[in-house]
């Protein structure tokens, strides 16, 4: 089930709203969980059992940490802790990959070694897992306090807005909206206006565009025309689709009175990659940051140890989303470009030149995330740079439609005038007193009442397209 699905938007939400508001306060805690796994098992219901167990030795380690005698006794629960949540992480995100490279280090298949068998992907475990290592670390540091609230932390862990594709969370930041949070007609109306504009994003912007991108990948040596328009296309979708699960999570959080922190902040108006990084899922940034630079040393050791923190940060940030080398050469990439900007102090550069060069930067980057292979990104590459010939090939050309095209223009126009956008929105759309009388209650309800009647008449026409980032 995913948020851009007829049966989340008129079965599954509208059955959780009524629920969660009949229930009485004290008691809207077991109420998300319910609904969480619920969301979580229309999926596999067999997973929720791995989600449980994890949730469970979470909380039965930061209990033990928070009641540690020593530091010594802290730091072994903690070892042990993380340890068990890696675990989950490890064997089913990338036992499947080891058991691929074992067999080819042999020239060999798993097959032929006897290997018959695959493990599934459990959709959101890259999430809860780094909500769950988080707690442990904050009740380590006594940054958080160890809860005894049980039913709030599997809430925390399950929270089906973010539960699948973030953004990121720390149970610190939401303990005090799990004891005392505040219900409003507004927050309500903001978060649906919210969620109502992350869904168009999906489905107007993301979904019109991932044809392009799919054409182009899909051709075996695509030409320079082809390569680009893949390339940038692929660049587009990327953004509107997670933004907008961001957004809808965001804004079902508002729903039920949580706050959680924005994750983008229009990325492609950065003018370096370290800006990059700092408007570009956030919540990932911020747990590297705090969680893997920081207690690596950060930038206190030295020039040379900092560029070493940097890269290694982001080869891990590129293992975290998937066992492939496309994703580590991914990550290597944004790394090596972060060091350099630390080395030459272009971090902050603010010419048109360095807006280019890292939008640049970036969309050579998206090239290899999104390849299934190092091979398949090399041919896009060979195409961008003119040696797969400049011509469209015909037989592709067919798969290129006016509408994406147009829907592409939007794209781009829309990803660089969004903090515009995001201004006048903030002036004239956003309910209030602000002496604009009409045009701040019934202006940004007919514009919701539009934007969400075009989405869905553009639901019931398309096919169904799950949200990126759900394979990580």
């Amino acid at each position: 089930m995913v948020f851009s699905s007829e049966t989340f938007l008129f079965l599954f939400l509208p059955i959780f709203l009524v629920v969660y508001y009949l229930t009485p306060i004290r008691h809207r805690s077991v109420t998300i969980l319910i609904g969480s796994y619920a969301f979580y098992g229309w999926w596999r219901i067999d997973y929720l059992a791995l989600l449980f167990a994890t949730t469970l030795w979470t909380y039965a380690f930061g209990r033990r940490i928070g009641a540690a005698q020593s530091p010594r006794a802290a730091r072994m629960y903690l070892t042990l802790g993380i340890s068990g949540c890696l675990a989950v992480l490890g064997v089913f995100k990338y036992l499947n990959f080891f058991i691929d490279s074992l067999a080819a280090l042999w020239g060999s298949t798993p097959a032929d070694l006897g290997i018959h068998w695959r493990l599934l992907l459990p959709i959101g475990v890259s999430f809860y897992v780094f909500h769950a290592v988080s707690y442990l670390v904050d009740v380590y540091r006594k940054d958080a306090v160890a809860t005894d609230r049980f039913f709030d932390f599997a809430a925390f862990i399950a929270l089906f807005p973010q539960l699948v594709a973030g953004p990121i969370l720390r149970f610190k930041d939401l303990t005090h909206q799990f004891a005392h949070r505040v219900h409003s007609v507004n927050l309500f109306i903001d978060g649906t206006t919210l969620f109502a504009v992350g869904l168009a994003k999906k489905v107007l912007l993301a979904d019109t565009v991932a044809p392009l991108a799919n054409l182009a990948f899909a051709t075996e040596t695509p030409s320079f025309w082809m390569s680009w328009l893949g390339a940038v296309a692929y660049m587009m979708q990327l953004y509107f689709d997670f933004s907008a699960y961001s957004d809808m999570a965001i804004g079902l959080g508002l729903m039920i009175g949580f706050h959680f922190r924005p994750n983008f902040d229009t990325p492609y108006v950065s003018r370096s990659i370290t800006e990059f990084w700092r408007r570009w899922h956030i919540s990932l940034s911020v747990w590297l940051r705090d969680y893997l630079y920081i207690p690596l040393g950060g930038n206190r050791l030295g020039k040379v140890r900092t560029y070493v923190n940097l890269m290694l940060v982001m080869f891990l940030g590129g293992l975290w989303h998937g066992a492939n080398m496309t994703f580590v050469l991914w990550g290597l990439w944004h790394g090596g470009w972060l060091a350099l900007e630390r080395a030459t102090g272009r971090a902050q550069g603010k010419t048109v030149v360095n807006l280019g060069t890292t939008l640049l930067i970036v969309l050579v980057g998206w090239v290899m995330f999104r390849a299934a292979d190092p091979m398949q990104a090399g041919g896009i590459y060979a195409g961008m740079i003119g040696l797969n010939g400049w011509a469209m090939d015909p037989a592709a050309a067919i798969g290129i439609t006016r509408e994406s095209l147009i829907f592409l223009a939007l794209s781009i126009a829309v990803a660089a005038f969004e903090p515009r956008l995001n201004r006048f929105a903030a002036t004239y759309l956003a309910p209030g007193d602000g002496g604009l009388g009409w045009i701040n209650t019934v202006l940004p309800a007919a514009l919701m009442t539009v934007l969400t009647a075009v989405t869905l008449m553009k639901m019931a026409e398309q096919s169904f397209s799950p949200f990126l980032y759900f394979q990580f």
